[in-house]
């Protein structure tokens, strides 16, 4: 089922011109066809083409159903972003796929790379949620000083992925409950610096281990959220 994305759809009645454009020039879908569109903030609508054009397609609303996430605690990860922007844009899209609430990018002493494309990684992440059928679409915040994020976090439960025996560091596995709202920090390829760790477990991180394998940056961030999923459903 095709979904469009459609943030203020209740007021305006109308599809965004890029979305007006998917729906009419390329789909050449037309007036009286059904449509599903999202809002992004968890309501998924059934409308009906009232008038099909490529640049402000109208709809009338038939029904507005409003869906709960597949998941319960709030998952919130900061990563910083590796050289390549390519791994940032493929750990985006799977994180939103598999199910996030909020990504930050994170400025740290060893990153490689100080800059990101906000626009392109929001427009990544729109197109996830609508391709694995969600209806509300992650916060995507841009570059963060590592010491904002601490308080980014909030009140959730704090792990931030180290690969240093400098301190000492617990299983994410054996530690995260499955229940409780989670932070999860991946720094970049050349680890956290010693002065960032020191404040980040005074702000309540734990350190953990993802496992007894060296993962790339993307790759530790993804597993972490997936860990999060897996250990939530468990019995």
């Amino acid at each position: 089922m095709i979904r469009f994305y459609a943030p203020d759809i209740a007021e305006t009645g109308m599809l965004p011109e890029t979305e007006s454009g998917h729906c009419c020039r390329v789909l050449r879908m037309r007036e009286g066809d059904t449509l599903y569109a999202v809002d992004g903030r968890g309501n998924t609508y059934e409308c009906r083409l009232d008038e099909a054009h490529p640049k402000h397609a109208a709809v009338e609303i038939l029904s507005v159903t409003a869906e709960e996430r597949h998941w319960h605690p709030r998952i919130t990860l900061g990563v910083a972003p590796t050289k390549n922007s390519d791994r940032m844009e493929w750990l985006v899209e799977k994180a939103v796929e598999i199910g996030i609430d909020r990504i930050a990018f994170i400025d740290c002493r060893h990153s490689e790379r100080r800059n990101i494309n906000l626009e392109r990684m929001r427009k990544i992440a729109v197109s996830a949620m609508k391709q694995s059928l969600k209806a509300t679409l992650p916060e995507i915040e841009g570059m963060m000083k590592f010491r904002d994020f601490l308080e980014y976090a909030g009140d959730a439960k704090k792990f931030m992925g180290y690969c240093s025996d400098d301190f000492e560091r617990r299983e994410f596995a054996r530690e995260y409950d499955g229940v409780s709202d989670v932070a999860i920090l991946i720094g970049p390829e050349g680890d956290f610096s010693l002065e960032e760790v020191a404040a980040a477990v005074e702000a309540a991180f734990m350190p953990v281990t993802l496992g007894n394998t060296r993962l790339r940056t993307e790759t530790a961030a993804l597993y972490a959220v997936t860990a999060v999923h897996v250990i939530e459903n468990q019995d």
